[in-house]
């Protein structure tokens, strides 16, 4: 069962079930938490919709059908966007073996069935014989899942939040490196050399990153591909096909297709 609820004011570190689920419906509007934490570790399924989660070092977006894992004890904030239908899995810390840092999975069907299955147990005891099996399967099945590179490396150095802001404000800004550099007044070597240290990416990389990030938003948000491609500042729809292919393996329409296939459990 669905709840339409404020995605705050639940505290999973009160119980000491192996794993907790439940499933939420966002309002008709987006909705945000801001920087929090908790002893559980997190996985946050969208089913519908989107939802994008920040750590100190990076923003993960999460597109219909994939997952982020948020270890237990990292600072992170949410946000989700508007009518989105999410679902949270909470889980004990040691109670499977999970990546240690902030990440994106790729949920197989049979994963997502499992966590939709025990979101609807949810008043059920976990340690009742069938959930307890449901529990143990979903636990061999979780650390199979492949990580998807769905992340923009940050940081809190003052001028990389300025790009970040201003990129995510306007995606189609094509301001070159030089560009930046002048307006940091600092030369473009050096904001070269900080944009690698504080990303790990190289600064065209590391934008067509945020680039591609904004384009899941806009695309699970129902715009065109063509829309999408203009609103990030491509000469051609071609263009962004290519890069969107070139980084995810398939073109917007199928990668859609595919993501956002209805199941019974939706």
């Amino acid at each position: 069962m669905e709840q339409e609820l404020a995605l705050e004011g639940y505290n999973p570190d009160l119980h000491h079930d192996p794993a907790v689920a439940f499933r939420i419906r966002v309002g008709e509007s987006e909705q945000e938490i801001p920087f929090h934490q908790h002893r559980k570790g997190q996985l946050i399924l969208a089913l519908h919709g989107g939802i994008a989660c920040e750590v100190e070092q990076g923003v993960w977006m999460v597109p219909p059908q994939y997952a982020v894992w948020l270890p237990g004890g990292l600072a992170h904030s949410n946000r989700a966007t508007a009518q989105a239908r999410l679902c949270f899995l909470f889980i004990e810390p040691g109670a499977v073996k999970l990546p240690e840092t902030c990440c994106t999975l790729k949920v197989s069907p049979l994963v997502r069935e499992l966590i939709l299955t025990l979101a609807e147990r949810r008043k059920a005891p976990c340690d009742t014989g069938e959930t307890a099996r449901l529990v143990q399967v979903l636990f061999d099945e979780l650390p199979r899942q492949p990580v998807e590179q769905l992340q923009l490396p940050v940081s809190r150095h003052p001028k990389i939040r300025v790009m970040v802001e201003a990129l995510a404000a306007r995606p189609d800004d094509r301001r070159t490196l030089a560009a930046w550099a002048a307006q940091f007044a600092m030369s473009e070597r050096n904001l070269a050399r900080l944009v690698v240290k504080e990303t790990g990416l190289n600064f065209r990389r590391w934008r067509q990153q945020l680039q591609l990030i904004v384009a899941l938003r806009l695309l699970i948000n129902g715009q065109q591909v063509t829309q999408v491609a203009q609103a990030l500042g491509y000469d051609s729809t071609t263009a962004f096909i290519t890069m969107f292919k070139k980084a995810l393996g398939q073109t917007p329409g199928r990668y859609l297709r595919d993501t956002q296939t209805p199941s019974s459990s939706s």
